[in-house]
Formats: structure tokens, sequence, C-alpha cells
């Protein structure tokens, strides 16, 4: 009597999709809720409200100058220009002379830097240090509004909101500036309506060098001869572009900062030749900026020293700029190569809306929490009326503390801002912040409150006093305020998030229970065709691979190093498997032939982990896996470029001895065909991209280098689609199942391999390798107690995991990692140059999971051997392949439930938001593809 699993286990799969849709939802809105974001936005009759004096000392309130209506603050600049160079490193403006070695993209802007260490400059170089996540909305968001961007805004960075929180933007509006806007086209999604006139540009095709740049360039020179505008903002692309294309160390990186240090330099001289009394720029400030850093290979998005250190130049056309006190100068100097001493200085990304918004007189934004930075509010410092300073030197006690006058006044305000925000936020949001951190800060703000009110106040408005005892009363109150501000900050940077752990532990709950049933339903069916019994010890080893690879992710160590733990767990396996083949004397060749793949994807994954193997850094500096050859040696060259598409040919001779052996009628025969189509059109393109066949003029015959992406997609669609109607129309006529599966995941290997670039298809023949003897590796240890018969194998737990820590390790070795900066945002315009959100969306995904989940899910059936065609072997084979399938979407939901479990502990970790919080996006992403895969797989195979 026929046994097949009964119809409805087809829905089984549905509901657990829906189960762990429902957990992760929930569980993500206890540990990825925003930061409560406060209607309220700054007004200028506001600072009445505060203990600061409501106009500026007397010494400073004697100018003539009525040009500037006052706010807060008085103004002391009229104009601001600001150039954002998106992803700029430090190395990229900082001289060599900072940094232990020299590189090619070093000393490229030397404009800014000739500017910024000339005699009597009022140009300075900062070191400047911004909050992760480091993509580029989040960083703007951070910048305009003085805050702390939340970690789940990361995935808007594809379809940027409105911020309707108080920013920068929108008090410039408030306050009557004018502002023009041209380049990355984020900032019109993010400040809709603001900009008098904006020139925004697409932003997302990142190998689209200089379209944005090209039409910064148009609108920049002209702008500013006009007299239309108080600031100026202007967001080149270039350099981000070309770190994610081709890397830092690369002829487009340096070719692109060799641009911009033509911009700039003519930037600087429009500024300039109008810097003159009652000229245009008389009072102007030019700041250029970076967003964020990037890493060698042009990544980021995450909290590394590369990603968060970027920098910025910051000009005066004011030419003598007062100075301020040591004390607050956080310069570090070294000597360049003539012997001079070249200082930069430091600041953080928090504090740019605070300052910039004392500098111009505006209002401060309602939720920033950074602080006026004493440099670079310098810079702008000199149109202050210091004219009854006889000696007309600024470096003089009597400037130095007239300064210092105006700018305590200026930190009375921003501390008194910055400590409202934090009293309305605590009391206004669920949790806020603890009594006794409240506390703490309380008694900071109330110290420097009674110093003020005792003792600087009364110094302010006395102009007769001995200029010791106010430069250290002065002293002391700014010290006291940056210490208010430095405590805050912390505070922010270490509770910001609110976690309601009520929702994260009924997340967490909810998984566990769809654990434990998705572990009933592998039981499922009739007795016989459940686990063997003869191997409890065989699946005790597996539980223990399982939860030793669970417990990994308790420690951010294992996390980072996540591909290695893996391969080891999978070595180890093999080593169980390579025991019982010696013992049978059966299989031992598949068992050697599997370690050995292990270990090729072992080198795979220390390779894709450098974070740097798309650089040419990387080539020259690893010699042993060079063989000891030349980065251009010409036999190093021809291997590179002749593996791949060998590695295609060796894959079309597969698919064709596979089809060739396997009795098939019906469509499934005709779909392998077509990727053997798709296989040679990859090749073709891939040759005609090299200069060794001499292919070079093929693209341009056939109509462009996206002709055959888009072919090679076209093809799979129709696979796709014809294995749907097979499926509906013809599954009844064909019972072969290896020829289904064959025709699925070859279909769906096309677009993998085309994506995943010229590694795609070593990658692939490597997996099927390994994969092969897996499948015959299958069930060796039972045949050394094997009865002698030849009937349909009963399910070994241990394949599975197997299988499951390949696809880990090919996760890893194609060069991905659980991080932002890990995505290769390439890959989405393969075949396209146009960025449509959906489709650009779709490329990446295939790319990012593509090894590791769509082949894994889709060829699971490959591993199940059967020698028997009668209907009760494929009701058994049926039956088995439920099992499997359910088993595999328990280690899959094992491994995020640990990662809940990790985030949940870790939830006031340092690297909470830089390593935790992506791994969790990472895995329940691939959970729930996984968890519609398998429905997908259930629907085709089952």
């Amino acid at each position: 009597m026929e046994t097949y699993p009964k119809r409805n286990t087809k829905w089984i799969p549905l509901a657990f999709l829906l189960i762990h849709s429902l957990a992760i939802l929930i569980f993500t809105r206890g540990f990825l809720l925003t930061r409560t974001e406060l209607p309220f936005h700054s007004t200028c009759s506001d600072a009445s409200l505060s203990p600061c004096l409501s106009s500026p000392p007397p010494i400073l309130d004697s100018s003539s100058d009525h040009n500037h209506p006052k706010c807060w603050t008085k103004p002391v600049v009229d104009r601001v220009v600001i150039i954002v160079l998106d992803a700029l490193r430090i190395d990229f403006l900082a001289p060599s002379a900072f940094f232990p070695e020299a590189k090619p993209w070093m000393d490229k802007l030397t404009v800014l830097q000739k500017l910024a260490f000339a005699n009597e400059s009022s140009a300075k170089i900062f070191k400047a240090f911004a909050d992760p996540p480091t993509t580029s909305l989040q960083r703007l968001k951070g910048l305009t509004t003085g805050g702390l961007p939340t970690f789940v805004d990361v995935g808007n960075s594809f379809g940027a909101p409105a911020i309707v929180e108080d920013n920068f933007i929108n008090q410039l509006v408030l306050n009557g500036k004018r502002l023009v806007m041209m380049g990355d086209d984020t900032w019109t999604q993010l400040f809709p309506n603001q900009f008098q006139k904006s020139y925004p540009f697409p932003s997302f095709n990142v190998k689209d060098l200089d379209t944005v740049d090209n039409g910064c360039i148009e609108h920049l020179f002209p702008t500013l001869y006009k007299d239309d505008w108080d600031v100026l903002i202007a967001h080149f692309l270039g350099v981000d572009h070309a770190g994610h294309i081709y890397g830092v160390d690369s002829m487009p990186m340096i070719n692109k900062l060799e641009q911009y240090n033509t911009v700039l330099e003519k930037v600087i001289d429009i500024l300039e030749s109008q810097a003159g009394p009652g000229g245009l720029h008389e009072n102007t400030m030019l700041i250029v900026m970076g967003d964020h850093g990037q890493t060698l290979n042009g990544d980021h998005g995450g909290g590394t020293a590369e990603e968060v250190e970027t920098t910025m130049f910051a000009m005066s056309t004011k030419k003598h700029t007062p100075s301020f006190p040591p004390e607050f100068d956080t310069s570090s100097c070294k000597q360049d190569p003539d012997g001079k001493q070249i200082c930069i200085s430091s600041i953080e990304q928090l504090d740019f809306a605070a300052t910039l918004s004392a500098l111009l007189g505006i209002s401060f934004p309602f939720g920033s929490i950074g602080h006026v930075n004493p440099e670079l509010y310098a810079l702008g410092s000199s149109s202050l009326n210091l004219d009854n300073i006889e000696l007309g030197n600024f470096g003089t006690q009597p400037a130095v503390n007239e300064w210092m006058k105006n700018y305590v006044n200026v930190l009375c305000v921003n501390a008194w801002q910055v400590k409202r925000y934090i009293d309305v936020y605590s009391n206004s949001s669920v949790v806020g912040f603890s009594s006794d951190d409240m506390s703490r800060i309380s008694d900071l703000y109330s110290a420097a409150e009674h110093h003020w009110s005792n003792s600087v106040k009364h110094t302010l408005m006395d102009n007769d006093g001995n200029e010791d005892s106010t430069n250290s009363v002065l002293k002391a109150q700014i010290a006291a305020y940056l210490n208010f501000f430095s405590s805050v900050a912390e505070l922010a940077r270490s509770k910001w998030t609110e976690f309601n752990l009520t929702l994260m532990i009924t997340g967490f709950g909810m998984l566990v229970i769809s654990l434990i049933l998705q572990s009933l339903t592998i039981f499922h069916g009739d007795k016989p065709y459940a686990v063997d019994s003869g191997l409890s010890t065989g699946a005790a080893f597996t539980l223990f691979i399982v939860l030793i690879r669970a417990c990994s992710f308790l420690s951010n160590s294992y996390i980072l190093e996540e591909g290695k733990v893996a391969n080891f767990l999978l070595a180890t396996t093999g080593l169980i498997k390579l025991r019982y083949s010696l013992m049978s004397k059966t299989m031992r060749k598949e068992a050697f032939i599997f370690l050995a793949m292990v270990s090729v994807l072992r080198v795979s994954i220390d390779i894709g982990l450098t974070k740097q193997a798309a650089t040419s850094q990387f080539m020259s500096s690893s010699p042993t896996w060079m063989l000891g050859l030349a980065p251009d040696h010409p036999a190093l060259t021809y291997a590179i470029e002749t593996a791949p598409i060998l590695s295609v040919v060796v894959l079309i001779c597969v698919l064709y001895i596979a089809i060739a052996k396997i009795s098939s009628e019906g469509i499934w025969k005709y779909v392998t065909v077509g990727s053997m189509l798709n296989y040679f059109l990859i090749a073709l393109l891939w040759s005609s991209e090299s200069k060794i066949f001499g292919l070079d003029g093929l693209l341009q015959v056939i109509g462009g280098r996206n002709i055959i992406p888009q072919t090679v997609y076209i093809i799979g669609l129709v696979q796709l689609f014809l294995l749907a109607s097979g499926h509906m129309f013809f599954a009844g006529k064909d019972k072969n199942w290896a020829i289904r599966a064959l025709a699925l995941v070859s279909a769906c290997s096309s677009p993998v391999i085309l994506l995943s670039g010229k590694q795609g298809s070593m990658l692939a023949l490597a997996y099927l390798l390994a994969g092969y003897c897996i499948m015959r590796l299958e069930g060796v240890e039972r045949r050394i107690k094997s009865d002698g018969q030849n009937k349909f194998s009963k399910l070994d737990p241990l394949c599975v995991v197997q299988w499951s820590l390949l696809s880990v390790c090919m996760f890893f070795a194609s060069g991905h990692w659980c991080a932002f900066d890990g995505l290769r945002y390439g890959a989405a315009f393969v075949g396209f140059d146009e960025f449509v959100l959906i489709r650009q969306a779709i490329l990446l995904t295939i790319e990012t999971f593509g090894f590791s989940i769509v082949l894994s899910v889709f060829g699971l059936p490959l591993l199940i051997r059967i020698h028997s065609q009668t209907p009760q072997a494929h009701g058994e084979k049926r039956h088995q392949l439920f099992q499997m399938y359910m088993l595999y979407g328990v280690i899959s939901a094992t491994t995020v439930a640990a990662t809940i479990l990790c985030v949940t502990i870790h939830r006031r970790h340092l690297m909470v938001w830089g390593l935790f919080a992506p791994k969790f996006v990472f895995d329940v992403v691939g959970l729930i593809l996984t968890d519609v895969l398998i429905c997908l797989a259930s629907a085709y195979y089952l």
C-alpha cells in the first residue's frame, strides 16, 4: 500500500512562515524601536526662557552691522558654502605625513592642504568622527538634526523619507535664509520643499561616477556669483561610487580626487576674488566635508574606524581669525617633508548642526545634543567687533578673553537647549532615561548654571575686571559646559534606543515555540519513515553541531569569524563521514574530495573576510596566495582571466552529461538546455570583457554590455514560467525526481553566477562537487550494518546539517559578511544603468543570498538517493523530502533564535549597532527568504 504524505502537509511550511514572520515582527518592534522623534521645533523667542544673556556682551554689541538679525546668538558669518564629498576618507585630505605609509590616493587635494597650513591662515583641516551606521541617509540626518540616527533607519537608505524632526535645514527656512542645493537627490527627499532652488540628480547607480558630479559642477560655479542664496549645499558622489566599484586603491578613485582638487581650486578662487570689503563673499565660510568614510574596497555602513573617520575642511574669507585658549585646541601636529609643523584638529559630526546654527545666528534644532565646536566657531568669529583691541593682534590675551566672552554665552544657550531637550524627551518618551542618569545630568548642568549665575554673568556684564581672573573664570565655565555636553552625548550613545523587553521576550518565545512545533513535524507521518532509532548517536551529534554553532553567536568574536566557525564544523562532519567510509571501505574517494572542497572554501572565506579582496593592495600584499608571482605577471593574469570561463565550460559539460544519463520526457529537459545556453552567454560576456581573447569589440557589435545580462534574465524568467507550467500540467506524467530538481536549480543558478561576478562559476563548481559528495556519503554510517536491502534510506539528519553548513560557507566564501558594507551594490546594476527600486532590490537579494539560500533550498532534493522507481518508493521519497525541508527550516530557525537571544543579552553592548544588529537583520531576512522558498519548493516537489 502506498504511503504518500497527506496533501495538507504542503500548508505546514506556509504556517511556519507566518509564525516566524509574526515572531520576528514582534521582536523587531521591541528591539529596533526608533528613537522617539519629538514634534517640537525651536523658535527665536525660546531664548528668552534661558538664563543666558539676551544680547551679546556689551563689548561685542557695539558693532555697527545691522544686517544680521539676532535670534539665539549673534550671527558671525553671512553665507555658508557646504560641499559634501561623499565617503571622504581622512587620508584623502590629511597629509600623508600623518600616516605610517604614503599611499597613491593621498595628497591629491593639495589646494585645501596649502590653505590650511599657510601662515596666518583662516582655514583648518579637521578629523571628523561620524556615528554609525555610516550610510548616507543616517549621516545626513545626524548632521542636520544634531542627534544620533537610529539603526532601523538603515532600511530607508534606498527610499529616504522626509525628516519630520526639527533640523538645521528647517531652522534656516524658519529664519528666512535662502537655500540652494545641487547633487545627491537624497537631500530633496529628506527636505522636500525646503530649498529655494534645487538641482537633484539620481544617486543610486553606483556604476555612474560622473552624472551627479557633473551636475554639481554645472550649477555650482554660476551660483557662487549670484546673490540669491545664504546657504549653498553641493553633494558630490563620485568618490563614493568609485569606491564601491573599483576600491580606494584604483585609478578611477585617484582621477576623481584630482578632479575634486581642480573644482575646489576654482571654488576658492571665486570666493577669494569677491572677499574684499563690500564684496559678495566678504564674510563667507566654506566647508568641505565627508558624510562618512569607507573601507579600502569602498564599503561603508558599519562602525569600523575606516568607516566612521572622515574629514572636514573649513575656511573663512575673513583673513584674521581670533585665537582661542590652547586648552580647547584639539590639534594633532606632525612635520611635513620640509620640516614645517602641520596640524589637524578633530570634531564630532554630532556638533555640526549646533556649530552652523551659532555661526549663522539661528535657533538650534530642538533635538540637537551636540555643542558648538570652539575651533570651527573661531574660524568664523573674525566678524565680531574687536576693534577696541588696540594692537589688532588677535593672538593677544584681551582678544582671547573677548572671544571667550562671546563663546561662553553661546555655550550657555547651547547647554540650556540640550538640557531642555533631555528633560522633554525623558518626560515624553515611553522609557526615557533612568532617574540615576537624569540626576547625574541635572547635577552637571546645575553646577554649570550656578557658576554662570554667580560668577560668569557678572563678569560678562562688567568690562573693567582683571584680565587674568576673567580668563580663569571663563575657562572654568567653558570646561563645565563641555563636561555637561560630553556626558549627555555619552548617555545618548549608550542608552538611546528604547528597548521594549516585553515585546522582545514575546517574539523570542513565539520563535522557540515554533521551533518545538517544527521539530515535531519532522516525525509527522507513518513511523517506518521517521528518523531511524538506530541513528540516535548520529542524531545527537547533529544536535550537538547545531547547538555549538548557535552558542557561538553569544560572542562578538565568533560572530566576526562566523564563516570560519561554520567551515570548522563542516570539516568536523566531514571527518566523521571519512571515519565511517574507511570502516565500511566505501566512498573513501568522495570523503577525501569533500574535505578538499572544505579546505578550498576556507581559503575563499579568508580572502572574502579581508574586506580588501577587490583592491590591488590585497593582491600586492598577499605573495603566498599569489604563489610568489607579481600581480601583473602574464601567467597570473592569464590564469585569472581563463579560470572562470573554464569553470563555466565544465558546468555546461556537467549539465550535458546529467541530462544524457537521466531519461526524461516533457519540459524539464528543455529547461536544462536553456541553462546551458545561459552558461554559454555568461562565458561569452566574460570573454568579451577580457583583453586576452581578442573579443573587445563584441559588446559594441551586439548592442552594448547590458544585452547579454538582460538576455540571461529573460531566459531565466521563461525557464521559471515553463517549470511552473510543467509542474501544473506534466508533473503526473514525469515522476523522475532528479531531472525536475536539476532543471530548477540550473535555471536559478544562471543569474546567481552572473551577478556574483567571475568568481561565481568557480564557486558554483565547488558547491556542486561538495554537494555531490554529501549526497554520495549520505547514510554511509548505516552501510556498516547493512542487511543487504537496497531500499530507500531513512532520513539522515547529518547530511541536512552538512548542506546547511555548506550554504553558510558559500555566503562568506562569495565575499559577503553580515554587515551593510558587505552588500555588493554594483551587482544591482548588472545589465541595467537606470535605478528602479524593486528591480535593483531583487538583483541585490539574488546576489547576496543566491548561493547560500536560493540554490541551497531548491537543491536540497538532490541529496536524496533512491534506487527504486515504484510508487511506494516515490511516496517514501516525498515524505523524506518533507522531513528534510522541515529539518532545514529548524536549523535556520535555530540560528535566528540564537541571534535573537544574543542581541537581547547584548542590547547594551558597545557593538550592538555595529555588529549584533546587522547580524540580526541578515539572519531574519535569511530566515524569511528560506521559509518563502521552502513553501515554493514544497509546492513544486511534493
